[in-house]
């Protein structure tokens, strides 16, 4: 899904469309999470999105951004992301990201989220923790003009420490009136990372995707879209658009009713 523009500074009132966008998507995840349990199909989630969206005046960024057919995306057990909702019904013991991005007056706010349906096996319990825990110990790292490797030299420690892998291939990325910006935001440290640094009025997603098995994808060839682990084994991720100030980083899309930072699933 990236293509990628240059990287954007915002202005004061910049930041607080930003903030109005990651507000809403927040209010959408919030709507959304009591429908997300066993007997409803991904599709049924994906149409509440769209209704919710759309009779609130804003757009769903995923819907034909370059031909991607729905409102959300829904990634279920061994989905990394990208899934496209469909009729598959969700079940006890499924795990399952719901991706939500949101344009509000032009300004685009972003996050995921992975759900637990029901009583799940340990393996996909423990990944989804681990992935909800690496988010936010990234995030609390990052200070005004810190590297982006900051966010990998804390993901992949503790990410291995658990005996899990962190998925390369897929990043976060800038975030404002686009949808991609610069600078990329992988969750592993590299070259780019290590010289790329994330100053005050940027804003951008963090995202870990974490496998509970080997990192290596694959991407379904019938859609071209759904991404899987290559190795079959569950995989969990969360997001939350950040806007880094001068006194630290901001999170935009914060819910009202969803995990808060030392949940335990």
């Amino acid at each position: 899904m990236l293509t990628k523009q240059k990287k954007l500074i915002l202005s004061p009132t910049q930041r607080d469309m930003m903030r109005a966008a990651g507000k809403a998507n927040g209010e959408l995840m919030d709507f959304v999470r009591p429908h997300v349990k066993a007997g409803i199909s991904t599709l049924e989630i994906d149409r509440m999105v769209h209704d919710w969206t759309y009779s609130n005046g804003y757009k769903a960024a995923t819907l034909g951004y370059q031909k991607f057919p729905n409102c959300c995306c829904t990634s279920v057990n061994e989905v990394i992301c990208h899934g496209i909702p469909d009729d598959y019904v969700l079940r006890e013991g499924d795990i399952v990201n719901v991706d939500i991005t949101t344009i509000v007056d032009g300004w685009h706010g972003d996050q995921s989220e992975t759900f637990i349906i029901g009583q799940t096996t340990e393996e996909r319990r423990a990944v989804t923790q681990c992935a909800f825990d690496c988010m936010h110990l990234a995030i609390d790292a990052l200070t005004p003009g810190c590297r982006v490797a900051t966010i990998g030299e804390c993901v992949v420690p503790e990410a291995q420490r658990r005996g899990f892998s962190v998925v390369r291939e897929y990043v976060g990325h800038g975030l404002g009136r686009q949808f991609h910006l610069d600078p990329s935001i992988p969750h592993f440290p590299n070259r780019q990372s290590r010289v790329d640094r994330l100053f005050p009025g940027m804003c951008f997603t963090v995202e870990p995707m974490i496998n509970s098995g080997s990192r290596y994808a694959k991407t379904d060839k019938g859609d071209g879209w759904t991404v899987r682990t290559k190795d079959g084994r569950p995989s969990a991720q969360f997001e939350h658009s950040i806007l880094m100030t001068e006194s630290g980083p901001e999170i935009l899309t914060l819910t009202k009713n969803g995990p808060q930072k030392g949940h335990q699933f």
